[in-house]
């Protein structure tokens, strides 16, 4: 019979562990039956010698499992997307709802800001009386009434991570391909989900730099999701700049509500939304290809069908029922603005995104601690991008929007050592660099 000192024992000696004793120890997280130690020497042998193909698979379901794992009866594809973080990364509130649009259901279950990354609830967070925090009937009814919703994971969705992930968060433990993957999938799993989109960032403001580490993970998630019976494709997209102007909670959620709104679209939201959204409708027959689907979620957000599920759903979790209608009025401002300017002008060549990243959290905007209350209102605006003359023109490098001057002032030399300038033009980098199923 299996027993944590089994499975300890192998990997210590440098042994791939089995399907059934990852499972084991899984079903052990959630009911207690291991202590700290033993989670964190099991975390410690995994990242020492990692698992099989069908060991991380057998993990994630197990994890998956231990918990509720939500049954639905819908009459279209249930299905969500996952990104992996970055700095100005609002697509999941323009996505969600444009899905929902095209006849799909998304039952998303976000997280808050993590390091230099927003999170979406924050995010959402920002809209008054907005309220993620809901029971798994309240997930299943709103999803089937509106579409979509974007809530946080209830106590009873994987138990079994939430023991796992704080230890490994105290135990140098975090970096570990096999951990990372059976985390993430194992909470969106438990969605009963018919089809994942994933957005594995790559750049600075990613927590993956590099090209070769995005591509690792991609392969990791999509393969241990497909095995695990769930159809999955991924993007690597780039995350050397923000993906939008902005960065922040209330300031992001502006950008999102311009592009659904027609108000003012962001072209790489735009583009990014609909590239995600176009692989989940053709892989799930909506679409006749991803192209295709694309379109359809342009057309979704172009004609305010996208904007007017979004409306619906801020006011199902407690928001402004004339959200859509009323959202400038509705989300916050900070008092005090600053434009930072370059000491010479140029054109952008670089952008450090996570400093950027940084900036936002020193005004408040994000978490040092876990206790931390977060400013909503706080951020950066007009952030230029790559390519982008600055200095010329009334072309500032970003504005900074805090909650006095002297915040503003004080994280200035960051937000102005985050850019790199040239003389000469400067061209944009692709967005979207390769596709992985």
């Amino acid at each position: 019979m299996t027993d944590a000192r089994e499975v300890l024992g192998t990997l210590r000696r440098g042994e791939q562990a089995s399907e059934e004793q990852v499972r084991w120890f899984a079903a052990a997280l959630a009911e207690e039956g291991v202590s700290d130690a033993q989670v964190g020497a099991f975390a410690m042998g995994v990242c020492r010698t990692p698992l099989s193909q069908e060991a991380r698979v057998a993990l994630t379901v197990a994890m998956r499992d231990s918990g509720e794992v939500l049954k639905w009866d819908l009459d279209g594809p249930v299905v969500d997307k996952h990104s992996t973080g970055g700095v100005g990364d609002c697509v999941s509130l323009a996505l969600a709802p444009a899905l929902a649009a095209c006849g799909v259901y998304v039952p998303m279950i976000s997280g808050r800001g993590l390091g230099f990354t927003g999170g979406t609830l924050d995010k959402l967070e920002a809209i008054p009386g907005f309220s993620p925090e809901i029971s798994i009937d309240r997930v299943q009814q709103v999803t089937a009434e509106i579409g979509c919703v974007i809530a946080s994971a209830s106590v009873d969705i994987a138990p079994a991570d939430k023991r796992l992930y704080a230890v490994r968060d105290v135990t140098g433990t975090v970096e570990s391909l096999d951990l990372i993957t059976a985390s993430i999938l194992s909470k969106k799993l438990a969605a009963g989900l018919e089809g994942l989109v994933l957005d594995v960032k790559c750049g600075s403001g990613a927590f993956m730099k590099t090209l070769d580490e995005a591509r690792e993970l991609a392969r990791s998630l999509v393969d241990t999701a497909s095995g695990a019976g769930c159809k999955t494709t991924a993007l690597i997209t780039d995350m050397n700049q923000p993906l939008v102007r902005s960065a922040g909670n209330a300031v992001e959620v502006t950008e999102v509500m311009d592009t659904l709104t027609g108000s003012g679209a962001s072209d790489p939201l735009l583009h990014l939304t609909s590239r995600l959204g176009g692989a989940l409708l053709a892989n799930h027959g909506i679409a006749s290809n991803r192209h295709t689907g694309a379109d359809m979620i342009v057309e979704k957000i172009r004609t305010g069908a996208a904007a007017e599920v979004m409306g619906r759903m801020v006011a199902a979790l407690g928001g402004p029922s004339d959200f859509l209608t009323r959202w400038r009025d509705r989300l916050p401002a900070a008092p005090a603005t600053v434009d930072v300017w370059p000491d010479t002008p140029g054109y952008v060549e670089t952008v450090d995104a996570e400093a950027l990243g940084l900036a936002v959290i020193d005004l408040g905007g994000g978490r040092k601690r876990a206790r931390d209350r977060i400013n909503p209102s706080v951020g950066l605006t007009h952030i230029a991008p790559i390519g982008q003359e600055v200095g010329k023109g009334g072309r500032p490098l970003a504005r900074i929007c805090a909650a006095k001057r002297s915040a503003a002032e004080a994280v200035a030399a960051r937000v102005r050592g985050a850019f790199h300038l040239s003389d000469r033009a400067v061209n944009p980098p692709k967005l979207v660099i390769e596709r992985v199923e």
